[in-house]
């Protein structure tokens, strides 16, 4: 693919700019499963169900019951929901002041697999990631979720840019791929170190 200068940076949330741990979900399951943490971590799969409810198909409520039947859970929706939410642990700081520094030279975005009960949980416990991005793509708003192809150009299409003039930050090989061949420009992040070198190659100085 033709390397080009971008107009318009497009960014993971998870594992990008905020960090995620489903162990902490599984923790706060286990005492109300007669599996153990080990086997919690055996029987959760990000399954037909997960993926539904990331593109909005399913409510939470359907999907917390599923969470139940698959993980032997004897806990109410209530308590399955504070495990639920549990899974974030903080912002990558040095990345989201390097968004927040971009933005003075290039429109920044966010493109996340989520649902709505995630979603209301990291606006609220980082404020200042959500203001730093021109707008965030959810996937259970969308009815769209990565690494599916329509969702990047959903995106193309929303924003005005042409794929190729975006460049894709996320942490999950698999995403990036998806995106360079939709023809976005994919980098993949393991550190905000990643994120920095990338847009050092683009010439900018973050």
């Amino acid at each position: 693919m033709k390397i080009q200068a971008p107009r318009a940076l497009l960014f993971d949330l998870g594992g990008v700019l905020v960090d995620i741990d489903f162990d902490r979900a599984l923790a706060a399951w286990a005492p109300y499963s007669s599996l153990s943490v080990e086997g919690l971590r055996r029987a959760f799969r990000f399954d037909l169900q997960y993926q539904r409810h990331e593109r909005g198909e399913i409510a939470a409520s359907e999907y917390y019951d599923h969470l139940a039947s698959t993980l032997s859970l004897t806990a109410d929706r209530a308590a399955i929901a504070r495990g639920w939410n549990s899974i974030f642990v903080g912002e990558f700081a040095q990345t989201r002041m390097m968004v927040e520094a971009m933005r003075e030279f290039l429109p920044c975005y966010a493109l996340t697999n989520t649902n709505a009960a995630h979603m209301a949980t990291w606006s609220s416990m980082f404020p200042e990631v959500v203001g730093s991005l021109d707008r965030i793509f959810a996937s259970h708003e969308m009815g769209l979720r990565k690494p599916e192809r329509a969702a990047f150009e959903h995106i193309s299409d929303v924003t005005g840019f042409e794929a190729g003039a975006i460049v894709f930050f996320d942490d999950l090989l698999e995403n990036v791929q998806a995106a360079s061949e939709a023809g976005l420009q994919g980098a993949h992040v393991r550190s905000p170190e990643d994120v920095r070198n990338s847009l050092r190659a683009f010439g900018y100085a973050v």
